[in-house]
């Protein structure tokens, strides 16, 4: 194994679980502070600030939310980020050819010139961390993602690609990104939507599912005008369409949890409407690019996310200028949820068995010659840990 600066040494003892957790956690910042977050929450049925609540005049917009660089969740949902990230060129090594200076590197999270390193030193990215207890879906919409996992598994994706993880009993992976191209700027824009798993699967085996570009399903539409939307169906059907199946062991693979995520692009003064699924789910829209939404006549401000009832239908009329809109629905699990950093299960007791079986076995070790490998000459594949492989089609 090549040398890691971000490792966790499980060979220097603890002198008790908390210094063991904070070997972890101050290597993975962000982890923490999305961890931490989620603790200052709560487990309240939406999981949002109450300071941040801006209580809605109409009864459809139950809560508005601004939106930063992570977004609030609900259950079955942990935690959403959209990374967009504006990489200049390559430098031949898959870095960018630029300056590192100024940034912090190691926690690069300030978006200095419209980019970040991440936890990576020499390509952008997130080296080897552990997980356990959820799931983790990558919708990378532009740019690449190369994966390396303790069990051997490895992959390339992006472009329109999601990978599906599930975490289960415990899995170490890295993500990448790689910058392929040194004659023209590298674009990464990627949404990673972490997915609870009940108390019945959190010890499910690792797996990812691979859902390639030209297999998910994606519909165009026409209003009336002549204006159209698209919707991108990652799961769900609620727009019509069958979508990819997600692992075996996902909240997701029952159809009875009306698990959905969609991405919706809508042209300047669209009109289009968002059907109401069963009651009882939670829903969350998020407007996340555009200005002059009305949704059921009201206008809704941009960069914002949105609790609405699951059970009724939304009416969207968009302004002037074009807009993208993400929804995470899906039935609660309703379980007790306790995370600490990159674990999530439902007692303390069980936080502390993740950090011990993590000490003991680094979830099957790292296979790698280094924490952050890039699969040099490699186009989009997936090499699962059962050797199997697979290309997209």
């Amino acid at each position: 194994m090549g040398k890691d600066s971000k490792s966790i040494d499980t060979k220097k003892e603890p002198k008790d679980s908390s210094e063991f957790k904070a070997q972890i956690l101050s290597r993975k910042s962000w982890i923490t502070k999305m961890a931490a977050t989620i603790g200052a929450v709560g487990l309240g049925a939406y999981g949002i600030y109450k300071s941040q609540e801006k209580k809605m005049k109409t009864s459809v917009l139950r809560q508005s939310v601004p939106l930063g660089f992570q977004w609030p969740t609900s259950d079955p949902f942990l935690f959403c980020v959209h990374h967009e990230d504006h990489y200049p060129k390559g430098n031949g090594k898959f870095g960018p050819k630029a300056s590192l200076a100024g940034r912090d590197m190691g926690q690069d999270f300030a978006g200095k010139d419209g980019w970040r390193m991440y936890h990576g030193d020499d390509v952008p990215g997130f080296p080897g961390h552990p997980h356990r207890g959820f799931e983790t879906v990558t919708v990378v919409q532009r740019g690449i993602v190369d994966h390396a996992d303790s069990l051997g598994a490895a992959g390339r994706y992006g472009d329109g690609d999601v990978q599906w993880m599930t975490a289960g009993a415990g899995v170490q992976h890295s993500e990448m990104f790689p910058l392929l191209h040194e004659d023209k700027e590298n674009p990464m824009e990627l949404f990673q939507i972490w997915l609870n798993l009940p108390k019945k699967d959190k010890f499910a085996p690792p797996h990812f599912t691979m859902l390639w570009n030209e297999s998910i399903p994606v519909r165009t539409h026409e209003d009336s005008k002549g204006n159209r939307w698209k919707v991108k169906t990652v799961a769900g059907s609620l727009f019509g369409d069958k979508p990819l199946a997600p692992p075996p062991n996902s909240w997701a693979s029952n159809p009875q949890n009306e698990v959905g995520i969609y991405i919706l692009d809508f042209d300047a003064g669209a009109e289009f409407k968002i059907p109401g699924a069963s009651p009882g789910l939670n829903r969350n829209v998020y407007y996340f690019r555009g200005q002059g939404l009305k949704i059921n006549g009201t206008i809704v401000p941009g960069s914002h996310m949105f609790q609405v009832p699951s059970d009724e239908d939304l009416v969207l009329e968009n302004g002037k200028e074009a807009g993208k809109i993400l929804i995470l629905e899906g039935r609660p699990i309703a379980e007790p949820v306790v995370q600490y950093g990159p674990f999530v299960m439902n007692t303390p007791e069980e936080i502390q068995t993740a950090f011990n079986d993590y000490r003991r076995t680094q979830f099957g070790g790292w296979p790698w010659e280094s924490s952050d490998p890039v699969h040099v000459g490699k186009g989009r594949f997936a090499k699962h840990a059962d050797g199997r492989e697979e290309l997209p089609s």
